[in-house]
């Protein structure tokens, strides 16, 4: 009876050591097979373009199959909460953008928790933004634009991509701090909104730099300013926001998530890989041609991003009470 009671327990033991023996086992292995990385927007969008740039350096170095896969709709929700759902093995992983932590607060009901259900992998990439007008508006500087907004109160229509996008509640947190009021005018898609701004139908827009930098050369669109924390090296005479509007810093970003309960060797193996790939001269230089800036870290850095850029916008947009459409 002893014997078998001990044997019992050895088998018992060997059972609840398995899973976490295999899990170790599979994380030492990862990956066996190909990997989807699944982005919430359409092929072709920045964001897309540039998890394909990634997708091919990842499988450059694990000799393995990076696939990007596409998942548009709801504002990105639909990939988010796919991915959320996935089984947790490494094999499934999101193209976080700054889209996600907006949407925490800008949807009531969501089907994922994006705190809660995804573990940080990496950041990959900064783009930061440029606040500016057509040629025709008065102002030339920020304190200009904004003596002008409060002189003429409600007057200045502001341009964005849609409402809940990056530009829009960029364009809200610039009304808080600076305490003016402008009128949001949404769009469907930056093309569109960049195509008013040109035209003068709106009067300002905050736009991802890159898009636009062909527009500020020819002299078509007239700068007042980039939202780093520091002077762009792309317009290194134009001077940031936050010369004029302390504490004003804004870009947006993406990087890699995973379900949670991803084995810690698994994030750490694919963190040290995307790092790895992010410093070699050739993506680099694809990165800074597409007018971006590499975001290297920790799972934690990129875990803390999320949670602060969760907290600011979801001020913001309860502040501007601002709705999904």
């Amino acid at each position: 009876m002893r014997l078998r009671r001990r044997q019992f327990q050895q088998l018992a033991a060997s059972a609840l050591a398995s899973p976490a023996v295999s899990r170790v086992a599979a994380a030492q292995t990862y990956p066996a097979q190909p990997v989807r990385m699944v982005v919430g927007f359409a092929a072709g969008q920045a964001i897309d373009i540039l998890a394909r740039l990634i997708a091919q350096s990842l499988g450059e170095q694990f000799s393995q199959q990076f696939i990007v896969e596409n998942k548009p709709g709801a504002g990105g929700n639909i990939a988010t909460e796919a991915v959320a759902r996935a089984p947790a093995d490494g094999y499934t992983l999101l193209v976080i953008g700054a889209n996600n932590p907006i949407n925490t607060t800008l949807y009531d009901k969501l089907g994922f928790d994006l705190l809660r259900d995804f573990a940080a992998v990496a950041g990959i990439y900064r783009v930061y933004q440029v606040m500016e007008v057509n040629p025709a508006f008065p102002a030339r500087t920020v304190p200009e634009f904004i003596a002008y907004a409060k002189a003429h109160p409600g007057k200045i229509n502001f341009a964005s991509a849609g409402t809940g996008s990056v530009a829009h509640v960029t364009g809200e947190w610039f009304k808080m701090m600076a305490g003016i009021d402008m009128q949001h005018v949404p769009y469907r898609g930056a093309p569109l909104a960049l195509a008013d701004l040109l035209s003068g139908q709106v009067q300002v827009m905050f736009d991802n730099l890159p898009t636009s930098l062909e527009y500020i050369r020819a002299g078509k669109l007239r700068p007042l300013a980039v939202s780093t924390a520091t002077r762009s090296d792309t317009l290194p005479d134009l001077p940031t926001v936050s010369e004029f509007v302390p504490g004003y810093e804004v870009s947006s970003w993406f990087g890699i998530g995973a379900p949670r309960n991803t084995p810690t060797q698994v994030v750490d193996k694919l963190n040290a890989e995307i790092n790895a790939g992010l410093a070699t001269p050739k993506l680099k230089a694809q990165l800074t041609d597409l007018g971006s800036t590499p975001l290297m870290g920790s799972p934690t850095a990129f875990g803390k991003l999320i949670v602060e850029e969760t907290e600011k916008w979801g001020k913001v947009i309860r502040a501007a009470n601002i709705k999904a459409e």
